[in-house]
């Protein structure tokens, strides 16, 4: 069975249509990237995916089941992660402290909080940090940490629910060239390893086209291409639009469109 199917999304504000007719579906294990330029409403699918925004028409089934107007906390218990473009953890708590709340969390013991939760769930975050090389800064608290090293953390607070499906809003922003690629490695190998569909939005293109499996192109809130990152790459349309010139193939690396 399919993981995700997005089944004509509508969504406008006012007079502004954000996003018209949007269908696509996702696989366990696949990277499904989404690009497109400033405006293109690749936010808005985003956030219709996540809960954060009622569609105003259309639907999102998750292993069959319509989640189309669940909210994100359900979301995230049926089994949706998210990670954001500006990474969301608590700075003046320990990195194994942050994955540790999102554990207490997903389990459900947030209300029952009346004793200290230093040690709820210790073993669970750390092997969780172990799997993203971060065990030796578990004690450290996160304001401590390297901008890259605060993604991983958010990555690992992501995985503490096990999720089915991984949604991640511009996971590289604001990372150096070596911190963009070794995050997505490691990404693309537990989604492989745990069967976890990852749906991204990246304006890094080569981070789209070094890890994504299939591409959507969004332009004006309507899908214009889907296919490989090869077959995105050639598309007349899609450069036009979004990649640029005939050049758009030779662009140097780490150098990516406006």
């Amino acid at each position: 069975m399919t993981l995700l199917s997005v089944q004509k999304l509508a969504k406008s504000f006012g007079g502004v249509t954000a996003a018209r007719d949007v269908s696509f579906s996702l696989e366990r294990g696949e990277m499904l990237a989404i690009i497109g330029p400033n405006g293109a409403g690749k936010s808005t699918v985003f956030n219709m995916v996540g809960g954060q925004l009622r569609p105003d028409q259309g639907s999102v089934l998750l292993n069959g089941e319509n989640i189309t107007t669940a909210a994100p906390q359900k979301r995230f218990r049926l089994g949706v992660g998210r990670t954001f473009q500006v990474a969301q953890s608590f700075l003046s708590m320990s990195v194994a402290e942050n994955v540790q709340m999102a554990l207490v969390s997903c389990n459900r013991e947030s209300a029952a909080l009346w004793t200290p939760a230093r040690h709820r769930y210790r073993d669970e975050a750390c092997a969780l940090l172990e799997q993203l090389g971060m065990a030796s800064v578990a004690d450290q608290p996160c304001s401590a940490l390297a901008y890259g090293d605060v993604k991983r953390v958010e990555l690992a607070i992501a995985l503490a629910g096990q999720p089915k499906l991984l949604l991640m809003d511009e996971p590289t922003a604001g990372m150096a060239a070596r911190e963009r690629t070794e995050l997505m490695d490691l990404t693309a190998q537990i989604a492989d390893k745990k069967g976890i569909g990852i749906l991204f939005t990246e304006h890094d293109m080569d981070v789209v086209f070094g890890h994504a499996e299939r591409v959507i192109v969004l332009l004006r809130g309507r899908i214009i291409a889907t296919g490989s990152p090869e077959e995105i790459r050639q598309n007349e349309e899609v450069r036009r639009a979004y990649l640029g010139d005939e050049h758009a193939l030779e662009r140097p690396k780490g150098v990516s469109p406006a």
